[in-house]
């Protein structure tokens, strides 16, 4: 055995030099065998016996044997017995000094690649070893092609498989020719199901007039390309051809791509023999704009139409009754007492009772009416093609009857009611935003008459509304032209009767109205919110009023400032507070902040950190009106209150100096217990003083003592009486109310 180029066992077509075992008993023709290859690019291990030759063999792999058949210890035929039985790859070829015709065809039985016969020129060697490798060569090259090629198509079918679309191919007759594993998984079909029928069974019956169009091929352009939406049946069905295509429908987007064959000069043929088309499933993406168009002409909380689909409808409902020259209600729906439910039960179940409400409302129309959502506790009706007006009356009315029976959320049974107002086209408006316009100015008239009723539309009501807009401008005007002014009624020692301090009201000097007194004005302030300025200038205005007091004497004298719950609500209320007290030199000590039951239902939790910031600032805190709100007794311990106020509402029913009266005595025994200072508001009568007075209530304000008057004429008053006070002397306690 004789190794003269070492190498590895890669064949030689994959880039390697050919390796050739060269096997012979004689050492001279072997040796010379040796030298006629050895110039050649050859890796080359020889072997004088058939021992040597296997063992070669087994070793590393070869491209091409030179065999001598006859060998000490086997035949050459033998060890081509071995090569095929072990299936080893390599090419053979025989050379032998036999003349005998039996051992060359032996040999190419075998699978020889060719036989030379002793003694063989040199060309005709070389030549034959040539042509074996590079039939070797050519073999080994297209068997890499051919690999390739599988590989390639193993994975375009696991990418074709595996991908997340519909792809497939259709014949000229619109049969399918290929589809893949998606089209199982995303409608039930199999490719045994599909192959060689027609695309219509799995197209929707309507949209099987659009699928024909795509499809065809005199529709393709010349780019062979066409985009369209369709859906296809899903095969949910067990067996019969009328379940195979159940009512499943899956949307999906279709890409279809004409396949052109070429004639015999390279051309493309006019005819489109077939198509290559991929199918995306897009139902998901349908689902979601189809709810997103959904969502965004629709109230989320009440799944009603919302405010924008209610003005397309409307239009809508105008124009059909122009053309049929017939008549249409508009009503606007506000419910009452919303507010004061939301405040107390907090939003959540203000959200229930929108909900609960809004299901009563709808059921109380036809199918061709329309109930939307304006926004808040505001809702709107369209009734289209109205007979008369008696018609739009009834559906009011149910309205109004449906709403008084009790809503019951969680434990909570609340009640309310509504103000609808009502307008009709075309006598009322025809355009949409005067039919909305004066619904809501009809709405707001019902209101004003104390809610919980009806009412149509009609020009004097625009006369009303007209007047509150020129209220608001002018009192937005009273704010720049300073003609706001602070009026203080006396509060009195009924023991003394000394002047011991004062309650602030706030007056309107209206240049054409004359005096105007709080409750003209202020209620509407509040409603357009107009109660944040106005408590503004207030805030200054006390101030500046007390440095006067100050400087006129009556530094020690105590004010109580009457909060709105607007103001209270604002965040920089407490900031504001501390400005002016330090712009006017104000010690926080002089001011008592006065609270009504309403702001300890609102957001008590806010409430309680406002006015404790007060508190450390030296601020003290009264509770006005007290008894006529809500919850009074709950919170008492936990607000900083310092003073109660009777409200006058109670002080009015004492009568007889001598009678009972359990309100009065229960808040006086409240106030004592709590070690809390006590004023009755309201005293007109010396029957009311007398009885306040012997059951512990001394401090009084009304009629019967002083009615409000101007600063200037207050002080006038304190310095007739000489009501100043001294330094040992009680602090005097004024009281100012926005």
């Amino acid at each position: 055995m004789n190794e003269q180029i070492p190498g590895n066992d890669a064949p030689a077509a994959c880039g390697f030099l050919p390796r050739l075992l060269l096997v012979d008993d004689e050492p001279r023709l072997l040796s010379s065998l040796y030298e006629l290859l050895r110039d050649r690019d050859y890796h080359l291990v020889t072997a004088t016996c058939g021992k040597e030759a296997v063992d070669e063999l087994n070793r590393m792999q070869f491209d091409l044997v030179l065999l001598d058949l006859r060998l000490p210890d086997m035949s050459g035929h033998e060890i081509m017995d071995y090569i095929n039985a072990r299936g080893i790859d390599c090419d053979v070829i025989v050379m032998s000094g036999d003349v005998g015709i039996e051992a060359a065809i032996g040999a190419l039985k075998r699978g020889a690649y060719d036989y030379l016969r002793k003694p063989y020129s040199r060309e005709e060697l070389l030549k034959t070893v040539e042509n074996a490798l590079q039939k070797r060569r050519l073999a080994v090259d297209n068997q890499c092609i051919t690999q390739r090629l599988e590989n390639s198509e193993r994975m375009y079918r696991y990418l074709v498989d595996s991908s997340p679309d519909i792809i497939y191919t259709l014949n000229h007759e619109g049969l399918f020719t290929f589809i893949n594993d998606r089209a199982y998984q995303l409608l039930g079909y199999t490719r045994e199901e599909l192959i060689g029928r027609h695309y219509s069974i799995v197209v929707h019956e309507e949209d099987l007039e659009r699928a024909r169009y795509v499809f065809s091929g005199r529709r393709l352009d010349e780019r062979a390309s066409r985009n369209v939406e369709l859906r296809l049946k899903c095969n949910t069905g067990n067996g019969s051809a009328e379940r195979t295509f159940s009512n499943t429908l899956t949307a999906i987007s279709l890409n279809a791509i004409g396949m052109h064959a070429l004639d015999e000069e390279g051309g493309r043929k006019p005819a489109v023999p077939g198509i290559y088309g991929v199918a995306r499933d897009i139902t998901d993406r349908k689902r979601a704009e189809e709810l997103i168009s959904y969502q965004a002409y629709h109230d989320i909380l009440t799944d009603l139409p919302n405010r924008m689909l209610f003005k397309d409808r409307l239009g809508l409902a105008v124009i059909q009754a122009k053309r049929k020259q017939t008549e249409l209600a508009v009503m606007f729906v506000d419910l009452d007492r919303f507010k004061l439910v939301n405040d107390t039960l907090g939003h959540v179940k203000g959200d229930e009772l929108l909900q609960q409400a809004a299901l009563r409302l709808k059921e109380c129309l036809r199918k061709g009416d329309t109930l939307a959502r304006q926004g808040g506790d505001e809702f709107t009706i369209v009734l289209p093609e109205l007979r008369d007006r008696a018609d739009a009356k009834g559906v009011a009315e149910k309205f109004l009857e449906c709403l008084q029976k009790p809503f019951d959320l969680d434990g909570h049974v609340v009640h309310i009611s509504a103000s609808i107002g009502i307008a009709v086209y075309p006598k009322d408006g025809e355009t949409i935003d005067e039919l909305l316009r004066h619904a809501d100015i009809a709405m707001y008239q019902v209101k004003a008459l104390g809610k919980n009723g009806h009412s149509f539309y009609h020009d004097s009501m625009l006369d009303v509304s007209h007047q509150k807009i020129a209220l608001e401008q002018a009192l937005r005007r009273a704010l720049e032209k300073d003609e706001l002014e602070m009026y203080y009624q006396p509060q009195i020692d009924n023991v003394t009767g000394r002047i011991i301090g004062a309650e602030g009201l706030m007056r309107w000097n209206h240049p054409q109205r004359g005096l105007l007194s709080a409750g003209e004005f202020l209620p509407f302030a509040e409603e357009n919110g107009l109660m944040l300025p106005i408590s503004d200038w207030m805030l200054g205005a006390l101030c500046r009023d007390l440095r006067k007091w100050n400087e006129a004497g009556g530094d020690n004298i105590r004010l109580s400032l009457n909060l709105s719950p607007q103001y209270l609500d604002r965040g920089d209320f407490f900031e504001k507070m501390r400005g002016e007290l330090t712009r006017y030199g104000i010690s926080p000590a002089q001011i008592e902040v006065e609270i009504t039951e309403n702001i300890c239902i609102r957001n008590p939790h806010y409430a309680i950190e406002q006015l404790n910031k007060l508190c450390q600032l030296g601020v003290s805190v009264a509770i006005d009106d007290f008894g006529t709100g809500y919850s009074s007794l709950a919170y008492l311990h936990r607000f900083p209150i310092h003073t109660i106020k009777i409200d006058q509402s109670f002080v009015k029913e004492i009568h007889d100096e001598n009678g009972h009266y359990p309100v009065i005595l229960a808040i006086i025994s409240i106030a004592r217990g709590l070690g809390l200072h006590l004023v009755a508001e309201g005293v007109e009568t010396a029957v009311q003083a007398r009885y306040l007075e012997a059951n512990g209530c001394t401090t009084m304000q009304g009629y019967l003592y002083h009615r409000p008057m101007a600063l200037t004429s207050f002080i006038r008053v304190l310095q007739t009486q000489g009501q100043t006070c001294a330094p040992d002397e009680p602090s005097p306690l004024l009281a100012i109310q926005a």
